[in-house]
């Protein structure tokens, strides 16, 4: 009896051990980013580090509007030291609303704005090369937050509703999470151009879920 007790114990214990994940140890340094006086981190949204050690912050700092629909996105970069050495599109039409920032194998930077339903990728120069997706017009009739509908509405291609999160393959394709709305994958070219969606189903049958990270739903729509 007590045999079998342990058996049992051992087949419903085993499997929560295993998938407990590794503790990943870091060392705390306090103000380790320098910034200059006049400058503040607002809520910083993503991080990435180039092949030069730079680091790139994606922060919902130096927001402009009212309380509500402001735009709050700036991308800093610093040194491998935390020095500051510059603001990464500033004043630029796609920052709104900061959500995640990546940099390539060659060092192109990108960002995704989930307020603007749009990525842009940088060169490492700071120059803008590509820009995906489009944010509404303030001019337009019917501009409103995006509603969170069920079942999403259909994806458009060339087009984000809150997009969030960018990856790619060894052939430089990029995939592009789409993400609080539209519930898919959006695969694009080195080239930029548009490829296929693949919409990310829910665990539950005929569900649908949010779509943050790229790189874990990247091979759904890889073939």
């Amino acid at each position: 009896m007590k045999r079998s007790l342990f058996v049992l114990f051992f087949f419903v214990v085993a499997p929560v051990f295993a998938q407990q994940t590794p503790e990943i140890r870091f060392h705390s340094v306090p103000d380790f980013l320098k910034l200059p006086p006049d400058l503040h981190l607002g809520e910083a949204t993503g991080v990435a580090v180039n092949s030069k050690g730079h680091i790139f912050v994606f922060t919902r700092g130096n927001s402009v509007g009212p309380a509500y629909g402001a735009a709050a996105a700036q991308l800093l970069e610093f040194a491998p030291d935390g020095k500051f050495l510059r603001e990464i599109g500033l004043h630029l039409y796609a920052w709104s609303f900061a959500h995640t920032v990546k940099v390539d194998k060659d060092d192109n930077i990108w960002g995704t704005d989930k307020g603007s339903d749009m990525v842009i990728k940088f060169n490492p120069e700071g120059r803008v090369v590509m820009v995906f997706g489009r944010k509404q017009e303030a001019s337009d009739e019917g501009t409103e937050p995006l509603k969170h509908v069920k079942p999403p509405l259909p994806p458009v291609d060339g087009m984000f509703r809150q997009v969030t999160d960018v990856a790619w393959d060894a052939a430089g394709n990029a995939y592009i999470t789409d993400g609080y709305v539209n519930s898919r994958v959006a695969k694009i070219d080195k080239d930029g151009n548009w490829l296929k969606s693949c919409q990310v189903l829910g665990r539950t049958r005929g569900s649908v879920r949010t779509v943050q990270h790229s790189a874990q739903h990247r091979d759904r729509c890889a073939r």
